[in-house]
């Protein structure tokens, strides 16, 4: 691939730098917030219809009655020879809350003193404007790619729901991916996230007349009350935590990041029975060379030894769910954790061309949140997180993102997919 073509490319970047902002208008524009989601459809319908005009043949399809999946492929040229990319976005944006808080309209593009604002603009319609920029200019160039290009606009993932999930259960393919979320050009990989519930359960109900004779001795009666029974639990999963603050850790994390948050707690019937129900909503972080399944069973094997050492609740131990596809249909979510692979072709090529547009080496280390990334790397493929956007201004009122940034990154992830796309896989060398 020529040099010259790619230069040319990036500067016109800078030079129609208003079509990429226009762009991300359009995108802002959509109030896709999620809760309470089931509303991009419209947004999603402008994305593929910018997908085939640069030649890209294009997928939508339901996640969710009104959310569907934007997929697209860009087929290479020699495309069995050639390496393939992944760009994944989410269109999903967070809830806006109050919008009279908000300086500006929260879906209207504004565009001041070297900022863009508005709902999106780091989380993470932004990144999906510079990535939909860039092909577009590419397409315009008419640069062959020799490798497939394939293009993920995803819903759910505010609200942990299974939008990248689902194209990995399709059977997607890559040889490398970037997901173009909040990183503030930082290549990044992540920790992970599971969520799960906890249950202890009563096989039966008592009056709260029969609470004496539970607890005082002659009573007779062999029950318990749920709630009292999860506190000891609770205490359980304090000691495993702080274990674990002692003897896990992970470059790039400060030591206790792995933690077990007790979120929820729903309990008891009235105030005349004694509570034969206790439910507990946990929410777990764990680090990259953890799988989320590994975790859940280490925390399940320790609340079991504790319910063990309770004579009530060795006979009825708690029981859990784990994870779900959706923290608004059923209450769960799962972010696999991601490692980074600093040796891989994929990173040392992107690192290369963020440093020729930006002129300095990329910060590479480990987000503090978590993203859809960790999916696509579960899958089998090598994948980063790589976006623009500060995360302090995602989810914030007026939300914003340096223009620059936008514009270097178009920059960058032109001569990435140029080169990338363009380069021979390892097996056929």
């Amino acid at each position: 691939m020529s040099h010259s073509v790619i230069s040319q490319l990036q500067e016109q970047v800078e030079a129609r730098q208003e079509e990429l902002f226009a762009l991300l208008g359009e995108l802002i524009a959509f109030p896709t917030v999620s809760p309470p989601a089931r509303n991009t459809l419209k947004a999603q319908q402008f994305m593929e219809e910018q997908l085939k005009a640069c030649g890209f043949e294009t997928e939508l399809w339901d996640v969710y009655p009104g959310d569907p999946n934007v997929t697209a492929t860009k087929r290479g040229t020699d495309r069995e020879r050639y390496r393939s990319l992944l760009l994944n976005g989410h269109m999903d944006v967070a809830e806006v809350g109050d919008s009279g808080e908000w300086k500006v309209d929260p879906f209207q593009l504004t565009l001041h003193d070297g900022r863009a604002y508005g709902r999106g603009t780091a989380d993470m319609k932004g990144g999906l404007a510079a990535l939909l920029f860039a092909v577009k200019l590419l397409s315009e160039a008419g640069v062959e790619l020799k490798g497939d290009l394939l293009f993920h606009s995803v819903i759910g993932e505010e609200a942990g729901e299974a939008g990248t999930r689902a194209c990995m259960e399709r059977g997607c393919t890559a040889d490398f991916a970037v997901v173009a979320d909040t990183s503030a050009l930082a290549i990044q990989g992540q920790g992970g996230v599971i969520t799960g519930w906890v249950t202890v359960q009563s096989p039966v109900t008592y009056h709260d007349g029969m609470r004496s004779r539970m607890i005082h001795a002659g009573g007779g009666v062999d029950g318990a009350s749920a709630i009292e029974k999860m506190a000891k639990l609770i205490n359980g999963l304090q000691e495993l935590e702080r274990h674990w603050a002692v003897t896990k850790s992970y470059p790039g994390f400060p030591a206790g990041s792995n933690t077990i948050n007790p979120a929820v707690i729903e309990g008891g019937r009235h105030a005349a029975f004694v509570a034969d129900r206790c439910a507990l909503w946990i929410t777990v972080h764990f680090y990259p060379d953890e799988d989320y399944e590994t975790v859940a069973a280490e925390i399940e094997e320790h609340l079991l030894r504790v319910a063990a050492g309770d004579p009530w609740l060795r006979n009825h131990p708690p029981t859990f769910r784990w994870g779900g596809r959706s923290m608004i249909e059923d209450r769960g979510e799962v972010f696999p954790s991601l490692e980074l692979d600093r040796e891989s072709e994929g990173f040392k090529t992107l690192f290369a061309s963020h440093r020729q547009v930006r002129g300095s080496e990329p910060e590479a280390g480990m987000s503090p949140t978590v993203t859809d990334a960790g999916w696509i790397g579960r899958a089998g493929i090598p994948t980063v997180i790589y976006g623009p956007g500060e995360l302090a201004h995602a989810h914030a009122v007026d939300e914003s993102t340096d223009m620059q940034e936008l514009i270097d990154y178009t920059k960058i992830m032109i001569a990435f997919i140029a080169d990338w796309c363009n380069r021979e896989k390892e097996n056929i060398r």
